[in-house]
């Protein structure tokens, strides 16, 4: 499978969609050639979209982050909205987006989205390094010294699982999000047996029981607060697995644990129960991480019934849509954490710091402890220092991208980084992951 693949040539080209204004504007520069990148340095499959114009050395990055669909990704951007690109000014952003949003007609969805997302951030890339600028001084510049951090942590008791949490306090994490396994059952979050492994590698099912996380889960985080004590933050991702009437459960369970929050603690599908979430405990609820569209999150904001949006910049079709949502969870008091694992790239993590670091609506911002490789890969890549994201000051995202390095990290072939995801109930069925 090739590292990079092109959408056009180096060659001033043809417009193909040319803006009205095309004509009259000739003192910027053009797109001439949209480029695509698979590697993957930390493991997982990312997708990187190059845009490059016509003056030297000026080009922008974006991340695609879908690792269970990238192939389809990189079709899209180089089979479509590249070449749409061609000959249009980069600086053009809101109607480039506008543009590649609604050439697909039926718009919209993960695949669609991240594609669109590659390019829309490479494009504020761009812009940030024609104006001299860091991203987070475009967006508004600084409303923070730094983005507070969360890293995670995961066990089989409280007692290993608190062990954790005072590590990563010393490491000087202030919010730890933490998992608990739960014997005989597939539990997300918690570091796989090797029993497991060779589970995936037979093609034996795993098996979720939604009961014996509800009996255990609970009790041991409240548990973990009492061995840790009050001075770190703990957050929980239940990862959707739960029904509505098992999450209300959940919520009134851990009340003693004080969490920070509780993530996704239903199911995109089941967004209308938040408001009896809401009504079973003070918890804290985040979501949003599925997202795939910023107006799923309005009847929430306006309901008053979630606490952090949980922003993932790919899947949400880049800055420009996202910038805005940020702005209206200000306007709303909800809190944004933005998604930020190992399977988001450095580029990625890069664009969710700018927004973190310019709005007022920001929370706390999920870290990934990167591979060397995959700083080797990314120069210049975000990486908190006690527990903290202080901004790049270099010109744009302030990440590169090195084609060498990437090389001797190829991709795995298509569907084997989706087995994590094949989560099947105790009695067979399939399962949310």
């Amino acid at each position: 499978m090739p590292l990079s693949r092109s959408a056009g040539s180096p060659t001033r080209p043809q417009l193909l969609a040319p803006a009205p204004w095309s004509a009259q504007d000739t003192a910027g520069s053009r797109i001439t050639r949209v480029r695509t990148f698979l590697c993957a340095p930390q493991g997982c499959p990312y997708v990187i979209t190059r845009v490059e114009t016509d003056q030297p050395g000026l080009y922008g990055l974006g991340c695609a982050s879908d690792p269970q669909r990238t192939l389809a990704i990189r079709s899209v951007v180089d089979d479509y909205l590249g070449p749409m690109l061609l000959g249009r000014d980069p600086a053009d952003i809101e109607d480039l987006h506008r543009l590649l949003l609604n050439s697909g007609y039926w718009r919209g969805g993960s695949i669609a989205n991240n594609a669109l997302a590659s390019v829309d951030v490479a494009l504020w890339d761009i812009l940030g390094k024609v104006a001299g600028l860091p991203l987070h001084q475009l967006l508004g510049g600084r409303a923070r010294e730094y983005a507070e951090a969360y890293t995670h942590v995961d066990g089989s008791d409280p007692e290993q699982v608190a062990e954790q949490v005072r590590a990563a306090r010393e490491r000087g994490y202030r919010h730890v999000r933490v998992q608990l396994a739960v014997p005989g059952t597939d539990t997300y979050g918690t570091a796989p047996r090797a029993e497991r492994e060779a589970d995936r590698r037979h093609g034996r099912r795993e098996t979720w029981d939604s009961l014996a996380y509800l009996r255990s889960v609970p009790e041991q985080l409240v548990r973990v607060r009492e061995l840790v004590g009050s001075e770190v933050e703990l957050l929980h991702d239940v990862h959707e697995r739960l029904t509505p009437a098992q999450a209300r459960r959940f919520v009134h369970a851990v009340e003693d644990a004080r969490l920070y929050f509780l993530e996704d603690a239903l199911a995109p599908e089941d967004a209308a129960h938040f408001a009896g979430l809401r009504a079973a405990g003070s918890t804290p609820l985040a979501v949003g991480e599925l997202y795939t569209n910023v107006t799923d999150y309005l009847p929430l904001l306006e309901q008053r019934v979630i606490d952090f949006a949980r922003i993932r910049i790919p899947t949400l079709g880049g800055l420009t849509p996202t910038r805005k949502l940020v702005a209206v969870c200000e306007l709303f008091g909800v809190r944004t954490a933005p998604h930020g694992p190992g399977d988001v790239s450095p580029v990625g993590q890069a664009a969710n710091v700018a927004l973190d670091i310019s709005s007022p609506a920001f929370g706390v911002q999920e870290a990934a402890t990167f591979r060397d490789a995959t700083l080797e890969v990314f120069p210049g890549a975000p990486v908190p220092v006690a527990g903290r994201f202080h901004p790049s000051p270099a010109p744009g995202l302030g990440v590169d991208f090195d084609e060498v390095a990437a090389r001797r990290h190829p991709v795995t072939a298509p569907l084997e980084h989706d087995r994590w995801a094949l989560l099947r109930s105790t009695d067979g069925s399939a399962h949310r992951p």
